[in-house]
Formats: C-alpha cells, structure tokens, sequence
C-alpha cells in the first residue's frame, strides 16, 4: 500500500459568517492510499476553532508512513484499530480511516453501504447555511434558494429575527455557534413558538451546557459538545439531537459505533460536516440513511472543488452506488 497525501486551499464562492469569524477560504490536507491501481481517498480541513496545523499532520504522517504502507490488506475495523495505536488527532485519523474505507471497497468492488448493509431509502435531505448577516438579506436567501432546508447563523439571539425566521414557514435550524446567553436558552426552550425550529445547534460555549432542558420547547441540538462516543451519556438530560461529523469523531469506523450508541440512548441524529471538498461530502453521504437530519452543504460552498463523488444537490443526496467511498479526483 502507497501512502500520498498533498496540501489544498478550497476556496469559498462568498464569505462565510459565523460567530466564531469570517473566512473566504479553508485549508485542507488531501490523503491518497493506493494499490493495486485503486485509490481511496480523505480529507482534514483546518478549522481554527479546533487549532488544526496542518503542517503538524503532515509530520505525523511522514513519521508513521512507513507503518502505514507496511499494513496488509486487512477489513476497515482491523486496520482502524491499528491506526488508533498511533495516537494520531480526530482529523487525521478521520481521513485515514475514510481514505482505508474508499480504498478497500475499491478493491474488493463493493460499496461502503454495500459492506455495511446500510439503508439508502427516504434519504433525509440537507439544509443549506446561512451565513450571519442582516435579517433581510438572510430571509432573501432563503426565499430565493431552491434548497428546501436551511440552517441559519446567526451571533446571540435577536428576539425579532427569531420571529421573522418563524413567520417564513420554511424548514429552519438556527446555529449560534455558542454564542447565546444562558437567559437566551432559558427564554427559547420556554417559548412555544420555538418548536417549529428543526433544531437548535451548539447554543452555549463547550461545557456550559448545563441550563439546557432537554424537555423545552427547543430542540437543542449539541455539535462541541458531542465531539465522540463518550460524550452521549454526560448529554442526555440536556440535548435531544447530537451533530456527528466524521473530523470530530475519527472517522466512519467510529461514526457507525456512535450512531449505533445513541440510536441506543434515544438521540436524534444529525450527519454534519465542515468546510470540505467532495472527498469528505461524499463519505458524509454514505451515513444518511441513519440520519433523521443532514447538513452536509460544505462542498456546495466552495468554487474549487477537486473531486467527484456523493453530492448534494439543491438539498437532495445523490449517491453514486460505486465501489468503496466513490470518489475520484477531476
């Protein structure tokens, strides 16, 4: 097995708005393993607010290069299991393990899904972002797009954007990206009227969680605060929904136990995603079938996307049906 890996810079078609700050650009480590002429592909992207350095994951992965390309052929599970032995950073290890994925089904000609046993019926469709902007201009968006579901930014609660969001009658989540205050929470779980959000993401900075009421009206839905598997028993009494993104959590090998646990333990599901190329969308893409929400608009954002495979369009999750993660360099 052949170990590639190269730095990318996706840009994106405007500036993205959070709480967290503005980008018009996110940098990304692509990661190639090949034999036998079949590639697998996956992607780490630098997000600030979890302090990636690339640069430092590409040390790592001159360091245990020659491991990894020693390793035999072996299932996804196994050979997950060895990479945890080398201690290596979620975002790493996620695109490690998806590029294994997309490299093994490739070889033995079988699709994730098809591996996995996976449904792919009733595919539940992705919201589209938007960004953090004057009330106007994000309505506008809304009422202009041919998406269907949307998730909205917006940087602490203004009472009245609230109540246009609502008065649209569209399919809304609201994101603050931690940025409400618990008085905020307390004064959104007890409102009626906020039920009609799909859901509520990462109200509170990580760990502050404690002034949610999983029983209110807000379907408070946690992304920092659920960043793995040992996370879903802490959150129960204070979250209904969980975001599981494949960078926060390690990977697909990890992402199936975690989906499995919460199913478990009464959670409602979202597949999510950051900034990323087609090569993390289209990994995304494979677990919808598990989700009762998706929000996997990250390649729909960039203009330079450098891979085909699962997409997302206008909402809709299209999946390719072909061997391992389906994807392909352009």
């Amino acid at each position: 097995m052949e170990l590639r890996f190269e730095l990318k810079k996706l840009h994106l078609k405007e500036t993205f708005s959070i709480a967290y700050g503005n980008y018009n650009h996110r940098h990304a480590l692509l990661i190639e393993l090949s034999l036998q002429n079949c590639k697998g592909y996956g992607e780490s992207v630098a997000i600030d607010y979890y302090q990636i350095d690339l640069q430092d994951f590409v040390l790592k992965l001159k360091e245990f290069q020659h491991q990894i390309e020693a390793q035999k052929i072996i299932h996804p599970k196994e050979f997950f299991k060895f990479l945890l032995s080398l201690k290596l950073h979620s975002f790493l290890l996620s695109a490690l393990d998806c590029a294994y994925w997309d490299l093994f089904g490739k070889l033995e000609d079988k699709s994730f899904l098809e591996l996995n046993q996976l449904p792919t019926d009733n595919l539940v469709e992705s919201s589209i972002t938007i960004s953090i902007g004057d009330i106007e201009n994000q309505i506008n968006k809304i009422q202009k797009s041919e998406w269907t579901r949307f998730k909205v930014k917006c940087k602490g609660l203004n009472k009245n954007n609230v109540e246009k969001l609502l008065q649209l009658n569209k399919n809304i989540a609201l994101d603050s990206n931690a940025s409400f205050t618990d008085e905020d929470c307390i004064w959104l779980q007890e409102n009626n009227e906020i039920q009609k959000f799909s859901y509520l993401e990462q109200p509170r900075p990580i760990d502050n969680y404690k002034v949610l009421q999983k029983e209110g009206f807000a379907n408070w839905m946690a992304d920092e605060d659920c960043q793995n598997i040992d996370s879903l028993e802490e959150l129960i009494p204070y979250y209904k929904s969980i975001n599981i993104k494949l960078m926060k959590c390690g990977g697909l090998t990890p992402a199936l136990e975690m989906i499995k646990r919460a199913r478990v333990l009464n959670y409602k599901i979202m597949i999510g995603c950051m900034t990323e190329s087609t090569v993390g969308i289209s990994a995304g893409c494979l677990l919808t079938g598990l989700a009762d929400f998706v929000d996997l608009d990250g390649a729909n954002l960039i203009s330079n996307d450098y891979a085909t495979g699962n997409f997302v369009e206008n909402g809709k999750i299209i999946l390719s049906g072909k061997p391992g993660l389906g994807i392909d360099l352009r």
